[in-house]
């Protein structure tokens, strides 16, 4: 086809140039005409048009600016398609659609506790605007403590739910840690806890951890937690092969028991689109048989080690007690999380524990934040 214009619109054989205040742009048609703000249910907000259903190609016959407005008459079909240049210069780019909950993540330290953003279980229930601090920080720094807890199972099905929803693992939908005659996991006892992420077995681990502290009056048991990110982010700096190693490296995990036997493999450490660690899957007690070639493992290895001795850094590990009627919420794919060992003779402790999925997290956080593509 022969380029024509029409007004100052520019038609192409595959697409048309629209006059933008950056200067032209060009738009494809089928997006055009599979984005045309009559293609979308007002109601349902998802699109009722659907293209696969177009006989031929769409084409343009004619198109111009009407004001505010791109107006194309389509040639290979009885429509008219109303655009605002607004909407076409947020999108002429061609970059991914602005996200509110793209926030870029703060590291933190081992003296970052008393600075850990904080909230009561009510208000978190009853203000709008306290959930949506409460979800910021969980995305920018990973990790946040409810306080004022009420002593129930509702208490923590109730917060979760602030969130998303209550996700289900192979342990359960919800879990109890306290100790065990006969344990199947070593949270489950009084030994200490190395650092870890959980359930890292699972092809696709749950993002959020919610740990609400029931009873806690034994002897010794002090919380580890610490952020994968800012280790990791040094690692790199110090160690770029070992690094390299943990990022393209997929390791098999584990979790066996009488009736279940749960295998995946992962990455040590996980970047995000634009290559910075977004976190971590780690877990010694449950990094399977490393069936990889063992001259590999020459340098795997040590490389993992050094990562390891790293995390373990007090320069990394907030150390506290978490007290009866707090919860700590997580996200389990930055996290490292372990615990001292405690006398289980001197007292009691009881944590209850549930998931949810960072994809729901964001997706709370954006309903809270921005009006998304179809809201009025």
């Amino acid at each position: 086809m022969t380029p024509t214009r029409s007004d100052t619109v520019t038609l192409g054989e595959k697409g048309l140039n629209v006059p933008l205040s950056r200067g032209d742009a060009y738009f494809n048609y089928y997006w055009l005409r599979d984005n045309d703000p009559t293609s979308f249910n007002a109601e349902t907000r998802e699109r009722s048009f659907d293209i696969f259903h177009l006989d031929t190609a769409p084409v343009a016959r004619a198109a111009h600016v009407d004001g505010e407005t791109l107006v194309i008459d389509w040639a290979t079909e009885d429509h008219t398609t109303r655009m605002p240049v607004a909407w076409l210069e947020e999108h002429a780019g061609g970059e991914r659609r602005r996200d509110p909950a793209d926030l870029p993540r703060r590291p933190w330290f081992g003296d970052h506790y008393p600075d850990v953003a904080r909230f009561t279980h009510a208000e978190l229930k009853a203000d709008p605007g306290k959930r949506r601090a409460w979800l910021e920080a969980m995305i920018v720094e990973g990790v946040s403590v409810v306080t004022e807890m009420p002593d129930s199972d509702a208490a923590l099905t109730e917060l979760a739910e602030l969130q998303g929803q209550v996700r289900p693992t192979f342990f359960g939908t919800y879990f109890d840690v306290r100790t065990h005659i006969n344990p199947t996991n070593t949270a489950y006892t009084a030994s200490a806890l190395e650092l870890h992420t959980d359930v890292p077995a699972e092809e696709h681990a749950p993002g959020i951890q919610f740990l609400h502290m029931r009873a806690n009056t034994v002897e010794g048991g002090r919380n580890l937690f610490g952020d994968g990110v800012a280790a990791a982010n040094d690692f790199r700096r110090i160690d770029p092969e070992g690094f390299r190693l943990m990022v393209e490296t997929d390791v098999p995990f584990y979790c066996e028991h009488d009736d279940y036997d749960m295998r995946s493999w992962q990455r040590i450490i996980e970047l995000d689109q634009y290559g910075e660690v977004s976190g971590l899957t780690i877990s010694q007690h449950m990094l399977d048989l490393m069936d990889l070639p063992q001259a590999f493992l020459d340098d795997w290895y040590p490389a993992f080690c050094r990562f390891g001795k790293l995390l373990q850094d007090d320069k990394y590990i907030m150390r506290f007690t978490l007290k009866a009627g707090e919860c700590i919420v997580f996200d389990n794919h930055r996290i490292v999380h372990g615990r001292a060992a405690y006398t289980a003779s001197s007292g009691d402790r009881y944590l209850r524990g549930c998931y949810t999925d960072r994809a729901e997290m964001r997706s709370t956080y954006r309903a809270l934040v921005s009006t998304g593509r179809f809201k009025s």
